[in-house]
């Protein structure tokens, strides 16, 4: 079963979540008779950071004080959201859109609740940076909703300067910045930090932690980076030689 058709999950869902992501899924509860969640930990693990994902989109999307088509469209994009299941991702996204608490109740939740697997939590700030340059430009006014959601999320400055540049692409993004690191790093520092943000940012892992199918791509993505600003730095310092 798609994460989508069970992201609503009935007035359960809501029990079992509690908070503000809860409320959410309380209020949607009257609205729509939702699959019920079913399983174990996994499959719940996965219906939350879904709603999260989709709360924390909608607060970015208004960071500029307004949404766009392209916002919308990114969103989509970024998720392949199957059109029988629109709907349901549609009633989330618009009710955290137009509801009035801010987006820092999300984030300290979703903080908490995956404050063990910090490779989920990057991979949600990438998805927002997804929908942040749907536009073609991150305005100032987003980034600095970024910068408070990976601060909440724990993420240190440095680390976000990282996450930063992973997002400006391997082309135009600064190799050693994508790795986290400075240029006078060592060779030592540089394998140890290739070899960590690897193991880290693997699909498998991800996914063995509850990470929705759906969302492996985005950590594909990622992964396929973190090699491009490798190699970069292979050619530059001449490691293979």
């Amino acid at each position: 079963m798609s994460i989508w058709s069970s992201i609503i999950g009935g007035a359960a869902g809501g029990a079992i979540l509690g908070g503000p992501l809860g409320a959410i899924i309380g209020a949607l509860a009257g609205h729509y008779i939702g699959k019920k969640i079913s399983g174990g930990g996994i499959v719940n693990e996965q219906v939350t950071f879904t709603i999260g994902v989709i709360v924390l989109s909608a607060k970015m999307a208004k960071a500029d004080g307004h949404v766009s088509r392209e916002e919308i469209a990114a969103f989509k994009e970024a998720f392949q959201v199957p059109e029988s299941e629109m709907k349901n991702v549609a009633r989330v996204f618009n009710l955290a859109r137009q509801e009035a608490t801010g987006f820092e109740p999300y984030a300290h939740q979703l903080a908490k609740l995956f404050h063990d697997r910090p490779a989920m939590l990057e991979g949600l700030l990438h998805i927002l940076f997804h929908i942040a340059r749907a536009d073609n430009v991150i305005l100032p006014s987003e980034l600095e909703y970024l910068q408070k959601v990976a601060a909440i999320f724990g993420f240190s400055d440095a680390e976000f300067d990282r996450i930063r540049a992973d997002n400006l692409g391997p082309d135009k993004g600064d190799p050693y910045a994508v790795l986290g690191l400075s240029r006078e790093a060592t060779v030592i520092e540089i394998k140890s930090a290739y070899r960590k943000l690897i193991k880290e940012n693997h699909p498998d892992l991800l996914a063995s932690q509850g990470l929705p199918p759906e969302f492996i791509e985005v950590a594909t993505a990622k992964l396929a980076m973190i090699n491009v600003a490798y190699d970069r730095i292979e050619k530059e310092r001449n490691l293979k030689g």
